[in-house]
């Protein structure tokens, strides 16, 4: 017997067993729950539409991520939402939303979000994904101590410099045969940054340091895989199966106990009259009775871990592609090389000083740093109130993300956004500031080694176009390959250094 059309329904409900009946139940929850999520707030930002839960999972790629914000900024403009691992997401493109989020909603957008993988490695302290009156406290420390250790000042050009002679020795070892540069770029540059934190640098040829440097490479290529992004969405779930999130919770723990090891020998030979370095300064603050401050052993081994991380791997990654953009323009290379000899020559080494007399070779840096693009989506942030950004209401929680590399290549502001041109930074032959020209972000969360990278970046690379000429390897073909994780970086390459004969 053929039932009623109004009736098919109940009855297959009720003969249904309980699991499909309690599947079914969740499902019509979560979809009411969206769609009511949407319907309280119909002015959100425009984004791809997404299913529940899941949200827009599905529509990210992973491995090309800037491909896919372009795709979405062209159809949805320069502000749109996506639902990604649980979380609220709005993306901003162009300098004027950037600078209104950034800037003027600073005190709204200022607040790293919770993400339990960084949450799990950060515990929320130190300097970069702390909040609230922690961030401050230890940032204000943070930058005033360094710049008691000479950031900004002449003593800390004169220890770039003699880092900058020790490199050269290094490639020079090399003799013009094929070589990869990452691990001596990025002892240079560490030592930096070493020198002023633990106090000392780091020979080239220390076994130890250099597997502290392939750890940190780890961790910083490990937090870009699809495993750590879904550790996010299922901390409880993903803690137990294997996967390259396990991997990078063993390495950082080999960073932290490295950091731990430095700061108990500081503690053990600490002269109260005399501070060495930042955990010298940190452990002398410390023993100040302060009990509503955030000074404590767990923020001291956040904060060096940050400056350690911060410190080497942006400038060297940076070195690296800029490197790879020699060998690739040997045109540009020459014209930095001939100006470099007519300012500075090759009797002395470069300084500070001579930045303005060689706009070029200063245009060329700026160039690397905009098209190699390095934080596609700068560090996100999370709105600590609802907002409203550009007419769309944007509730508390919201993670924001700015689009700077739409930003730096963007036609209406380069005019060649997609070819290696350091004519961008240059007008009738003098160097020239450009506003849409973000790489250390902008606001009350810029990066605070800012003046310390633009003084490697220009030491480091002027010291080594004035002792060489970076060439491709006989047979070879490089590429610009990318490795994505916390920054963007080159794939591993080889290069010859050629030492120049003058």
């Amino acid at each position: 017997m053929q039932l009623p059309p109004g009736t098919v329904l109940p009855s297959l409900w009720e003969r249904a067993p309980l699991q499909t009946l309690l599947l079914l139940s969740a499902i019509l929850l979560i979809l009411a729950q969206y769609l009511q999520r949407r319907k309280q707030h119909p002015t959100y930002p425009p984004g791809p539409p997404g299913l529940p839960i899941l949200g827009n999972v599905f529509q990210m790629d992973f491995k090309s991520p800037r491909i896919n914000t372009e795709k979405f900024a062209k159809k949805y403009g320069n502000i749109f939402y996506m639902h990604v691992f649980g979380y609220d997401f709005i993306m901003v493109t162009g300098l004027p939303l950037i600078k209104e989020v950034l800037v003027n909603q600073g005190q709204v957008f200022v607040d790293r979000p919770p993400f339990p993988i960084h949450f799990h490695i950060f515990k929320s302290h130190g300097l970069i994904m702390s909040n609230g009156q922690e961030w401050k406290q230890q940032r204000r420390f943070t930058l005033m101590t360094l710049r008691n250790f000479g950031l900004g000042k002449k003593t800390l050009e004169d220890r770039i410099q003699e880092e900058a002679r020790y490199l050269i020795e290094a490639i020079r070892e090399e003799k013009g045969q094929p070589f990869d540069p990452h691990f001596q770029i990025n002892n240079a540059v560490s030592n930096i940054i070493c020198s002023i934190t633990f106090g000392h640098r780091f020979e080239y040829h220390d076994s130890q340091f250099q597997d502290l440097l392939k750890t940190l490479d780890d961790v910083t290529v490990l937090l870009g895989t699809w495993e750590c992004q879904l550790f996010s969405m299922f901390p409880r779930i993903m803690k137990f199966l294997p996967g390259s999130h396990q991997k990078l919770l063993r390495q950082w723990k080999k960073l932290d106990t490295f950091v731990e090891h430095v700061i108990k020998q500081h503690k053990e030979d600490l002269n109260q009259e005399e501070t060495q370095d930042f955990i010298d300064a940190y452990l002398k603050e410390l023993s100040k009775d302060n009990s509503h401050s955030s000074f404590n052993e767990n923020n001291l081994v956040f904060c060096t871990l940050d400056i350690f991380l911060a410190g080497t791997e942006t400038t060297s990654t940076t070195l690296r592609w800029a490197l790879l953009y020699m060998a690739l323009y040997p045109e540009i290379q020459g014209k930095i090389q001939a100006e470099i000899d007519k300012v500075i020559g090759q009797s002395r080494q470069p300084t500070m000083a001579d930045k303005e007399n060689v706009p070029y070779t200063n245009a060329t840096i700026h160039e690397v740093q905009r098209i190699s693009d390095i934080f596609p989506y700068n560090v996100p942030r999370v709105s600590i109130v609802d907002t409203t950004v550009a007419g769309y209401h944007v509730p508390k929680g919201t993670v924001l993300m700015t689009n700077l590399t739409a930003l730096h290549k963007d036609p209406k502001e380069w005019a060649t956004p997609e070819t290696f041109n350091p004519e961008h930074f240059l007008e009738n032959g003098q160097f020239k500031k450009r506003e849409s020209f973000l790489p250390f972000s902008i606001g009350k969360r810029v990066c605070l080694g800012e003046h310390l990278a633009r003084d490697e970046l220009f030491l480091f690379f002027t010291s080594l176009l004035q002792k060489f000429t970076f060439q491709t390897p006989p047979n070879t073909q490089l590429r610009f390959d990318c490795r994505y994780g916390m920054t963007v970086s080159p794939a591993p390459y080889q290069i010859c250094a050629l030492p120049r004969v003058m």
